[in-house]
């Protein structure tokens, strides 16, 4: 699909469809007809520009649009990034149903926003790409098609200034769902030996250093906790390793997915309610990948590093049991308190080996790692935790910006008690059933050593099952737009 910003005549210029967006208390367009478009649908009873409101009007003289839809934003002053990525993202949606190839939208006028011209102008394509995106592939009737085309409707110097970013925006909401895909992929497709070649495949086509750590290998290199997760499973677990190297990059980054591609729970299996959509539980495995390709597409001027850790958590007669104790890539040693607290294992050795073997100056990992988080802050904001201020205020920051909202939750000395173990270094339950989130990142932290680090738990917002403004039901991709942020700011 093509993003342009364009300038066009609109007296000589065809259209399917062009959208205008409405503020109901400020006039945002300077184009005089497209003003006098708006005046004639808000004098309709059924608009009035408020928020999610929309009309059509057919067939206007002086415009060679055949439909002209006007798109309700509500209030100037709470006009903001998601109001136009929403509004964008119905959009496309509504001329996917009604079966357009093409789509023009009126871009404001850039002293009318209540935002930077630029974020304007970003906002409204990526919610158009990403609302573009279906995921019909195990459907015999895929009967919807994806828009060929959406154009921005602009001045040509406006047009001329910002269109480098059409090319951005399309790359990074590519990513965006290229982790969609692979979350929504279900896990008799996508087995860890599925998904680790994946990855692969399509990273040695961007350019990538890869690295695919087989079973054997993890079991020469001693990542114990990774192994320990895997046990259960006749797929064979790995650890992909993928390099983004810039000569000359003065940082290196190291980001780190929970890659469980199905997760049963284990011995302490999870009941059918919670097993469903477990298929999900490589969101930020996915999230990472995507990032690393992201970033070789664009050539990131940063040293990355994506340590992906791919297991399936199952149960037979080789599964780890509670009150196992093992050992992991650090040599410390884990008492399995309950095997359904298998994130934090695999992403302790993955975490702990990149650090070793890379060090970086940043690790980052993503993981949909407890239910707690999603009780904490519902299903729409990941929690952060880390003890680096400067860290945890970029990826908040950064959350803003993307509308991926994050929340900074604490890292208390005390609740390290909750983790001990009579008979190991540490257990991977804690010893309350409350905290769940806090206790899971002090567990993590344990594993990282002195590099400025920080865990975001995606369990809530990595997976939706009803449809969105511009996302359908299944993966978000959450964490991919988020962290293309960050790297801008660290």
């Amino acid at each position: 699909m093509m993003l342009h910003l364009k300038s066009a005549d609109l007296k000589k210029q065809k259209m399917d469809i062009l959208t205008v967006p409405v503020c109901e208390d400020k006039d945002l367009h300077e184009d005089p007809l497209i003003k006098e478009v708006i005046d004639k649908a808000l004098k309709l009873d059924e608009f009035s520009g408020k928020k999610d409101e929309s009309v059509i009007l057919y067939d206007l003289p002086h415009i060679m649009a055949r439909r002209v839809m006007l798109a309700g934003l509500g209030k100037y002053e709470k006009l903001n990034r998601e109001t136009l990525r929403k509004m964008a993202g119905r959009t496309v949606k509504s001329c996917i149903a009604k079966e357009f190839a093409t789509l023009w939208i009126a871009l404001p006028a850039a002293d009318r926003m209540n935002l930077e011209p630029s974020a304007g102008v970003v906002a409204l394509l990526e919610g158009a790409y990403l609302g573009n995106h279906i995921f019909q592939k195990y459907r015999g009737d895929k009967k919807k098609k994806p828009l060929k085309q959406i154009n921005l409707l602009t001045s040509r110097q406006t047009a001329g200034k910002f269109k480098h970013l059409c090319s951005k925006v399309a790359t990074i909401c590519e990513g965006t769902q290229l982790a969609r895909e692979w979350i929504s992929t279900p896990a008799n497709d996508k087995t860890p030996e599925k998904f680790a070649r994946s990855i692969a495949g399509l990273a040695r086509k961007e350019r990538l250093k890869v690295q695919v750590i087989n079973e054997a290998q993890l079991k020469q290199r001693k990542l114990g906790a990774l192994l320990a997760v895997a046990a259960g499973s006749q797929s064979k677990p790995s650890l992909v390793i993928l390099e983004h190297k810039v000569p000359g990059a003065k940082k290196t980054v190291a980001l780190v997915g929970k890659g469980v591609t199905f997760d049963s729970g284990g011995l302490n299996i999870k009941t059918g309610g919670y097993m469903a959509d477990m298929k999900s539980d490589m969101s930020g495995a996915a999230a990472v990948a995507a990032t690393l390709v992201t970033a070789s597409r664009l050539k990131q001027k940063i040293n990355l590093i994506g340590a992906i850790p791919i297991v399936e958590n199952m149960l037979s007669g080789q599964a780890t049991r509670p009150g196992d104790i093992i050992k992991s890539y650090t040599g410390k040693t884990v008492e399995i308190g309950n095997t359904d607290a298998e994130g934090r294992l695999i992403l302790a050795d993955a975490m702990a080996y990149a650090i070793k073997k890379y060090k970086p100056q940043i690790t980052i990992d993503l993981a949909t790692l407890t239910g707690a988080c999603v009780i904490a802050l519902g299903d729409h904001i990941a929690g952060v935790f880390s003890d680096d201020d400067e860290l945890a205020g970029a990826i908040t920051a950064a959350g803003e910006i993307t509308h991926e909202r994050c929340w900074r939750l604490p890292l208390p000395e005390d609740y390290k008690e909750l983790l001990k173990s009579d008979f190991a270094d540490i257990n991977n339950m804690p010893s309350s059933r409350y905290g769940g989130a806090i206790t899971a990142a002090l567990f993590l932290a344990e594993f990282v050593d002195k590099t400025r680090w920080a865990h975001i738990d995606i369990a809530g917002p990595a997976y939706i099952k009803k449809d969105n403004a511009y996302c359908g039901p299944g993966g978000t991709g959450f964490g991919v737009r988020l962290l293309m942020e960050v790297l801008e700011r660290i």
